[in-house]
């Protein structure tokens, strides 16, 4: 009989290192797909991240340089018809400043029950964040492209 171990991977690290790096339980949730609109009533936005994006791996270590692409989403306040840009842009700006938190120590990431720990042992954004209009139902969104360099912590 085999045992199926299970491995970090890119999505499951890059989330949980912006939920770390925003303070887990906060106003911001992050994840890899949005959440329909009731669930956002009790935050004040929304951390989308994509993987696939592009990076590489090393084949003398054990880490890995994925690139992932992030959306903020900023929700809209009191029903009103106007994105609110400053949240969205501030949750962004709020990643940027983590990732320097990951130059001066590894940051540890707790994955889901069963996978092992993960530490970014770096993370910094490769494009700015640009602003991305034409949402209908008035929420705001700035992306940006994150580079982020990760290991499995040994148990």
């Amino acid at each position: 009989m085999t045992t199926t171990i299970a491995h970090a991977n890119t999505d499951l690290v890059a989330v949980a290192f912006i939920r770390t790096i925003l303070g887990w339980g906060g106003s911001v949730a992050a994840g890899p797909d949005l959440p329909d609109a009731a669930s956002w009533e009790a935050s004040s936005g929304f951390v989308q991240v994509t993987s696939g994006i592009g990076g590489s791996s090393s084949i003398l270590v054990p880490r890995k340089s994925p690139v992932v692409s992030v959306k903020c989403w900023g929700r809209p306040v009191n029903n009103s018809r106007r994105p609110p840009w400053n949240r969205a842009n501030a949750i962004a700006e709020n990643i940027r400043a983590g990732c320097f938190e990951a130059y001066q120590k590894p940051v540890a990431v707790t994955l889901p029950a069963g996978y092992p720990i993960a530490a970014v042992r770096s993370a910094y954004l490769l494009t700015e964040p640009r602003r991305l209009p034409g949402d209908d139902s008035s929420y705001a969104c700035f992306q940006f492209d994150m580079q982020l360099h990760w290991t499995e912590v040994p148990s």
